[in-house]
Parts: structure tokens; sequence; C-alpha cells
């Protein structure tokens, strides 16, 4: 998260009984009064304790936010929890395209396939990029996807696996222009998969509707004007360090609380671009700069995220940590724990889901979907 962004985050863990005049249990971080805040979850009979710097309060939202009204300086505390419980309770919003096309995130899970043009990703690198960088082969798999029931196709040109390096400008844009322009026209539904301005606009001017960027930004400053200018929806997504250094000694204090963090202050960086939150996905970016257990607790909380208000994405499919708690099996191996993942994913309140076996995740979502209500 960069610190200097004086975002009031407040992140809802349990509201359930809130319409019934119940307490909701949430953290408040940011430039925030934490005396001024106890004080006033005490007086509405609730409790606060402190959280790795930031609060964690249980108490009626009604009944505390009466009681901040005695202290000015925490009324922005009173909006901002109102309307994250609020938005923990609606779930997600549909997903306008640019175009208008909707996605329709506020009713089911979709399903975002991996169509990778590359060499070297972790899960199929090479598959889908022919002798001498023919992109035939990622044209037809990416039709074959959306055959299988893909809703979206996320097309990327540059591997961010653990020490992956960089590829260039040029090399990435032969390998992912072309693709990008041949579903477009078929009438697919495309992300492009980059963390640089100028495949971004080159991909959008190609007909992808959808930006998917790993780094939050952090990697090319042009990539939020860019987005802003071009006017299509952004998944935001978390990564501690870069691709290459990710997992290099991954640490956190609270790995729930700082990643909901960093997507909050980047939400409100995002807007004073010209990127409002209706565009926007959020991604807590499972396997990027976590351990095994940061993955899980990520899953474990995912619902937390929904506080955000914007329609959550989880890409956990066949990635090292299900290698690790399956006994060490190697990629061509994980599919069933990658579908396992999916549906607690689902259940948790994710809305797009990113995967390499579609027509096996769209089975086990459709089904978490029904369970999940």
């Amino acid at each position: 998260m960069r610190d200097d962004h004086p975002t009031i985050a407040v992140r809802v863990e349990e509201a359930t009984l809130v319409p019934d005049g119940g307490p909701a249990r949430f953290v408040v971080s940011g430039p925030v009064p934490h005396g001024d805040l106890a004080a006033a979850a005490a007086a509405a009979g609730g409790r606060a304790a402190p959280a790795h710097g930031r609060l964690r309060l249980t108490v009626a939202p009604d009944a505390f936010a009466a009681a901040l009204a005695a202290s000015p300086s925490s009324a922005p505390v009173a909006d901002a929890v109102t309307g994250a419980i609020g938005r923990w309770q609606a779930g997600a919003p549909d997903l306008v395209l640019a175009d208008g096309r909707v996605l329709p995130t506020s009713t089911r899970t979709l399903i975002q396939a991996v169509l990778n043009v590359t060499p070297d990703s972790f899960a199929d690198g090479g598959a889908h990029l022919g002798p001498d960088g023919d992109v035939g082969p990622a044209i037809e798999a990416g039709r074959a996807m959306v055959a299988a029931g893909a809703d979206l196709v996320d097309v990327g040109g540059e591997s961010t696996r653990p020490g992956a390096e960089p590829v260039s400008v040029e090399d990435e844009l032969a390998r992912t222009v072309p693709v990008v322009r041949a579903l477009a026209e078929d009438g697919v539904v495309v992300s492009i998969d980059t963390t640089k301005a100028a495949v971004a606009r080159a991909a959008v001017e190609a007909g992808a509707a959808i930006v998917n960027d790993v780094s939050a930004g952090a990697l090319d400053p042009q990539l939020y004007p860019t987005v802003a200018e071009l006017g299509v929806p952004y998944v935001l997504m978390h990564m501690q360090g870069t691709p290459r250094t990710m997992q290099q000694d991954p640490t956190y204090d609270d790995v729930v609380a700082e990643v909901f963090d960093h997507l909050a202050v980047e939400l409100d960086r995002l807007a004073a671009v010209g990127v409002p939150p209706e565009r926007v996905v959020v991604d807590p970016g499972i396997g990027f700069g976590k351990t095994v257990a940061h993955n899980l607790a990520l899953l474990r909380h995912l619902r937390d995220l929904t506080s955000l208000g914007r329609p959550v994405l989880v890409g956990a499919s066949r990635k090292s940590f299900i290698g690790q708690l399956s006994g060490g099996l190697d990629v061509a191996g994980r599919l069933e724990g990658s579908l396992a993942a999916a549906a607690v994913a689902v259940a948790g309140g994710a809305r797009i889901v990113r995967v390499h076996d579609v027509r096996e995740s769209l089975r086990a979502v459709t089904i978490a979907d029904a369970i999940a209500g």
C-alpha cells in the first residue's frame, strides 16, 4: 500500500445481524482518531480493540453513527462504515463494458479463461505460441475456450510467474494484439493481461474490453491515466514486489488487512485520475507475493473484500500453493485442487474466477453458485 494517501478504509468482517438491529464487526484503518472511535463504540454498547495499527470494532452501526455525531472529527468514519456495511450486504453489481454490454456479475460467477501467448508461463508456456511467434494456435485456443463456456478470455503476452523476466513492449504487442483482434471480431469479451500502458492502449484499440493489471499501476505510471482515457473496466490486483521478486520471502503483519487497504487506496487513486469505482474489479492476487498461509487466509476471508463494493476476481487455478497442499503435485495434477479453490472463492463472494480448465471450472462454479444462492 502507498502510505501517503489519506484513505479511510472500512473492512467488514461480519454484518449478518445488522438488518435485525444487531452488531457488525469491522476494521477501520487510515487517518482516524482511534480514541474517539473507541469511545463512541463504548457509548453505543459495543467494543473496540487495536489490530495491527488499525481498530476492530463490534457495534451496532446506527448506534455507533449516533455516538460519533458528538465528535465532528469522526464524521467521515460514520459515512465510511455505513457505506461499507451496505456494500457488504448488497453483493456485487454488474460490470458494464464501454460498448454497453453487461457482464452479469450481480447474478452469477463468470469464467475468465487464461490464454497465455507466451513461451514461459508456469501452467501452459508455449502451448499457444507456434513456431517463429505464430499466434494462430492461440486464436484457436481462445475460440475453444469460449465454446467450452468461458464468459471472457484473458490474453497475456508476458509471463507473470514467480521469477519471470520482463519482455519488451514490441514482443508483447506482437503476441497479443493479433489474438485480441481476432477474438474481439468474433464477439468475444477479451481482457488484456498487461502492466504496460502502450500494450493496454493497443489491445483496447484492437477490441479488448477490459485491462487486467497485476501491478496496480506500479510498473508503469502511465497505465492509470491510459485506462481513464480509454474508458474501459480495469482489474485492480494486489501484488507484493514484482513477478521477478514476489516470492522471495513475502511478509505481512496481517495479509487480509494489508491487501484490503491496498485495494481501497488504489480505488481512490484510480478515481482521482478518472477511473470511477463502477469500472473497477478487485483481485486479492492469490500467489502474487504470498505464501501458502497467506493465500489460504485471503480465500477464507474473501467476503471481506466485498466491502469495497466491486466484483471480486480470484485467480487460483493451477497455482503452486495447490500443488504444495496436494503433496507436491505438478501443474498437470492440480485440476481438482483448482476446482476446490474456485468453489470456495464463489462461496466467499467471488464473481469472476480466472481459470485454465474452462469446462470443468464452469461445472464446479455452477454448482457453487447454486449452493451459495
